[in-house]
């Protein structure tokens, strides 16, 4: 008997105070905490815990808070080092610089949006799914910074539905893909936009009102050539949702990070941790990066390889000495998706396309920790969780472990019978 109960996310705005928490018939409550339009960290606290007085709740708020607004404030002391992003062990932040500040949270709206004269275009891909891009557009009516277009792909609809639907709204165009593939269809927006910077999102997300400017913002380095954002849950209302966001999670923490050279180098030798760096849902990238590295893998798609066209472009990025940015005031969220069965395929797909992203990469650049990480680093973790599970019983990291090293499998045998390389690199 299925007794999971669905998890009830709050946002919390700290200008506002701390409220107390009372008792709840959910299974526990996700709060993610602002500061005027700023995330700063999230906690789950389980129904167990409630009701909460608000002195509890502020203690708990100021232990989360802390790394990121640190972060913002100070140059040393808070930042997250990449090559030791995976460590438990780090040194925890300078808490004691933090309270000497005369009003740490203040001092954050000096972090202001700078003007940029850069255009911009958002693409969203979509395939069949017109309801859930309706919902994607009303948010992007909302933001505070309008892009100069806004490019919707239908790829290989079945029906008229979308088109019919992109006509009653208004600045935004409509392109039809015939061919399918989520890489095929954001190659299309891209030969179809001239904007400087192209922003991708999907249509099983809304926007927040600053997701956009906060992209835009954070090209201000030259070297910077892809960013992406935070990526929140929209809703934890069924055990699939629950497990993505526990164990898949497209959150990258509260704090920016930039990737580069040194975080390429650091990896290399047992493969570089690209899906580290976001989620396709919320990715910019400069023009010019298609210019530089080429365009998304088409064998990287739906009825091909599966999935990962956007980590492997971060990888040619770095590959090619550029850096890609996490900036996490650039915020959507994201719909889960609710059958187990459908959560099954996805992390299949995903399995699949990062096995045959990582013998692309290794064909193309010849770095060997693609296939010790293939081959050595993926098989050895699988046996120890499968020997955890036997042992100490399995749980619901396990619901998905069948299907991820068939999707490994699936993705080499891909490979195997792929030669040609579907994007093409300007000399």
């Amino acid at each position: 008997m299925n007794t999971f109960a669905p998890w009830k996310i709050l946002h919390l705005e700290l200008s506002e105070g701390i409220p107390a928490l009372l008792a709840s018939d959910y299974q526990g409550l996700y709060i993610v905490f602002w500061w005027h339009g700023i995330p700063l960290g999230h906690l789950e606290i389980q129904a167990t815990q409630l009701p909460m007085p608000a002195t509890q709740l502020t203690n708990l708020v100021l232990q989360t808070i802390t790394p990121a607004v640190g972060d913002r404030l100070f140059e040393q002391g808070f930042k997250v080092h990449l090559p030791e992003l995976f460590n438990k062990n780090s040194i925890p932040p300078n808490f004691d610089a933090l309270v000497e500040l005369q009003q740490p949270l203040a001092q954050l709206c000096e972090c202001l949006l700078l003007p940029t004269s850069q255009s911009v275009c958002v693409v969203i891909c979509t395939r069949d799914r017109p309801e859930q891009l309706a919902r994607c557009l009303h948010s992007l009516q909302n933001l505070s910074q309008y892009p100069q277009e806004i490019l919707v792909v239908d790829n290989a609809p079945s029906s008229d539905t979308t088109r019919q639907l992109v006509a009653q709204m208004p600045h935004i165009r409509y392109v039809l893909e015939p061919n399918p593939g989520l890489d095929i269809a954001r190659n299309t927006g891209i030969r179809h936009t001239t904007s400087d910077i192209i922003a991708f999102t999907d249509d099983d997300v809304t926007v927040h009102p600053d997701w956009l400017a906060q992209l835009q913002q954070s090209f201000d380095d030259p070297k910077v050539m892809a960013v992406t954002g935070m990526v929140l849950p929209a809703e934890l209302e069924t055990e699939a949702q629950f497990i993505f966001e526990k164990y898949w999670s497209f959150h990258r923490g509260y704090r920016a990070l930039t990737f580069d050279t040194h975080f390429f180098e650091q990896h290399k030798h047992w493969g570089v941790p690209v899906w580290r760096i976001g989620a396709g849902a919320n990715m910019a990238f400069r023009r010019t990066a298609f210019e530089l590295v080429g365009n998304f893998d088409e064998r990287l798609d739906a009825g091909a390889a599966g999935c990962n066209g956007d980590s492997e472009l971060w990888y040619r990025v770095l590959a090619e000495g550029w850096a890609c940015r996490y900036e996490p005031t650039a915020v959507v969220y994201h719909y889960h998706r609710k059958d187990i069965d459908d959560l099954k395929q996805q992390i299949y797909s995903y399995l699949r396309g990062d096995a045959a992203a990582r013998l692309i990469q290794f064909s193309k650049y010849r770095h060997w920790g693609n296939l010790r990480h293939l081959f050595f680093t993926l098989p050895k973790y699988y046996v120890k969780l499968f020997l955890r599970g036997l042992l100490k019983g399995f749980e619901s990291r396990h619901s998905t472990l069948l299907v991820e090293v068939l999707g490994c499998l699936s993705g080499v045998n891909f490979y195997l019978h792929t030669v040609k390389p579907s994007f093409s690199k300007k000399q």
